[in-house]
């Protein structure tokens, strides 16, 4: 369920030129284009759709790197 969502939200938010959902869960995101400034969006819309806040430790380009990684810390966040 998490990945289905994790997928909306960057579509929405993560101004990639690519179809997101042609991408494999374990791509770099920041490969297919999204900057670093889309990731702060989309960051704060995961926060949103999920209802968790992701800590100071969490805030680096490997946790927004691949649904995979943003699916695990949201896991890690929820448990």
């Amino acid at each position: 369920m998490s990945k289905e969502q994790i997928r909306q939200v960057l579509k929405e938010h993560g101004k990639f030129s690519a179809n997101i959902d042609s991408l494999a869960d374990d791509a770099d995101l920041y490969e297919a284009g999204m900057t670093s400034h889309a990731s702060v969006n989309v960051m704060l819309a995961l926060e949103d759709a999920f209802d968790l806040e992701f800590p100071d430790r969490m805030l680096k380009r490997s946790v927004f790197e691949s649904i995979n990684a943003i699916d695990a810390a949201i896991q890690e966040l929820t448990a």
